[in-house]
This record gives C-alpha cells, structure tokens and sequence, in this order.
C-alpha cells in the first residue's frame, strides 16, 4: 500500500464528501413543484450522508497519522434549478463518489482490510444512490 496515494484518496473523497453536504444543502432548497417535499427529504437525507462520510474519512486519515484536508471540492453553480436539473448534478456528483472511492480501493491494494472494506462499503452505497438517481430521473411508469 501506497500511504501518500492513499491519503490523497482519502483528502480527495474528504473534500468531495463535504462539496456534497453543501450541493445536497443547496438543492434542498431550489427544489419547487409538486413534488418537492420527497425531494428536498432525500436531499436533506443525502447532505446528512456525505457530511457521516466526511467525518469516517478524516477518522481514517487521523488513524495513518496524517492531518486531514480543509479544502472542499469546487462549488459550481449553474444556475439551473428545475428538479430534473438538480437531480441530474447529484448523479455526477454520485459518479465522481464512485470514481473516487474506487481509487481508494485500487490504491489500499491489500495493504489493509480497514479501508478494503470501507472503501467497498462506500462503493456500493453510492452505487446505490446513483441507481436511485437514475430512478428518479426516468419518465415513464
């Protein structure tokens, strides 16, 4: 295992995590229309999430020894907010989660069971949350 590339892993998803509590904050509130309640709860939900994932990555990072990151990921505002506008950013971000927390696994490589298992934990939460997004996004019933 690699530490330095770890670690990058680790500040990198950190300052994902914490981009993500502010976005899903965010687009709780934009959120109009008929079915805002469920969306801004599922939103709120998600901000919830990211901000428990932050804080079990800087876990990690304190536990090798290291001092984690301050920074957070860019904030892009783009101006639109329909739902499906929304929505359809929260699947990217949730894409560059599971890119992200691949790169931990493939850069742990063996060299611990800890963070394997963390790491496939996350992989398969925000897998999770991207087919949601995908549901979500569909038209037809």
């Amino acid at each position: 295992m690699n530490k330095e590339k770890v670690l990058n892993s680790l500040n990198n998803i950190l300052e994902l995590e914490l981009a993500g509590v502010v976005k899903y904050t965010h687009y709780a509130f934009m959120v109009q229309g008929p079915y805002r309640l469920s969306v801004v709860e599922w939103l709120r939900e998600q901000a919830q999430e990211s901000l428990m994932h932050a804080e079990a990555v800087g876990e990690h990072i304190t536990s090798l020894g290291e001092h984690p990151t301050l920074k957070i990921s860019d904030l892009l505002e783009t101006h639109k907010h329909s739902t499906e506008d929304i929505l359809n950013e929260c699947l990217e971000h949730e894409k560059e989660a599971i890119r992200s927390y691949y790169e931990l696994l493939e850069n742990v490589d063996g060299g611990s069971i800890m963070l394997e298992e963390f790491a496939r934990t996350q992989i398969a939460e925000e897998e999770m949350h991207e087919a949601e997004l995908k549901k979500m996004l569909r038209d037809n019933f």
